[in-house]
């Protein structure tokens, strides 16, 4: 009797503590609910909106820290993920955009144009995946355009231009003028495609004109997408095609900033395969050509940032 009366004693106690253990972490029901961003194997997250945008034939050392010249991408710079060994895959412009877009420079070592392929990209494997692709090509005279040159649009920058036939085609309402990027003073970022590729023109992009003038324009035309981005797991990419120089080291300013990326310089050598194998990655798509023995970016990624918790 005294057994059976201890036993009891010993079950009301543990009702009773589970009960107020209950009630210590019970969720309360006027809380927000936080979204929890998809996170891959690699713990690269997987965003809705990842936007790439290029510029060109700058180096790293004449960027990165030029606050005068440069004091928006500087901005950026304090603001997201920075690789301070990223490199190019070699010289000139086109083969590079090549490479970031398909894993291979195409078998091009100039800037010649047209030219049509037909192997995997990473615009046709989104596709193919349920994702969406678009590029937004600034001077680009109209929505599906395939001239080489129209006064500073150059088609030698526009890679998924390239793939118009076969399987692996990107279809040509995927190839847009900068006019369909969302803008004005409510643009709605969330019409954007899973991810786009933007490509100003030869004056905004620092080809033909000053590291100043592409500066202003990346504020004016990208901030505003950047500024909604960190709260709307949404990435920015920052690179450039090329430095502007002829030696082998071709090293380049490469930047990440938006939700979930670590504030911080990353030291790991990175190219454009390695942003191609990243991308692919966290989109759970088959690395292709040269991103296939690169190394995915892991490093950068706080899937805890900016209230995801």
């Amino acid at each position: 009797m005294q057994r059976f009366a201890g036993c009891l004693i010993a079950s009301v106690l543990l009702a009773a503590s589970i009960a107020g253990f209950a009630q210590k972490i019970a969720v309360n029901p006027l809380a927000p609910i936080r979204a929890v961003p998809s996170v891959v194997a690699t713990d690269i997250p997987r965003y809705d909106h990842v936007v790439i945008v290029i510029m060109e034939n700058t180096s790293d050392s004449t960027i990165i820290g030029n606050t005068a010249q440069a004091p928006y991408i500087n901005t950026l710079a304090m603001m997201g993920a920075v690789f301070s060994d990223s490199h190019a895959i070699t010289h000139p412009s086109e083969p590079n955009y090549l490479a970031l877009f398909s894993g291979s420079t195409q078998g091009l070592s100039d800037d010649s144009c047209p030219h049509t392929f037909t192997g995997l990209n990473l615009g046709s494997q989104l596709i193919a995946a349920g994702f969406t692709f678009q590029g937004f090509s600034e001077s680009m005279p109209s929505n599906g355009y395939t001239i080489c040159t129209s006064g500073t649009y150059a088609r030698k920058h526009n890679p998924w231009v390239n793939f118009s036939s076969g399987t692996n085609s990107v279809p040509s309402t995927s190839n847009l003028t900068f006019a369909a990027f969302p803008s004005g003073a409510t643009p709605d970022f969330s019409t954007l495609p899973t991810l786009s590729f933007v490509v100003p023109n030869l004056c905004n992009d620092m080809h033909d004109c000053s590291i100043a003038t592409g500066d202003a324009w990346l504020h004016t035309h990208i901030d505003p997408y950047l500024q909604w981005a960190r709260s709307h797991n949404s990435l920015l990419i920052l690179t450039w095609d090329e430095d502007d120089s002829t030696t082998s080291a071709n090293q380049i300013p490469t930047m990440f900033v938006g939700a979930h990326v670590r504030n911080a310089t990353f030291s790991e050598h990175i190219d454009h395969y390695s942003v191609l194998r990243t991308l692919e990655d966290m989109f759970g798509l088959s690395a292709i050509g040269g991103a296939v023995n690169a190394t995915p970016i892991t490093d950068t990624w706080n899937i805890f940032a900016d209230g995801f918790e």
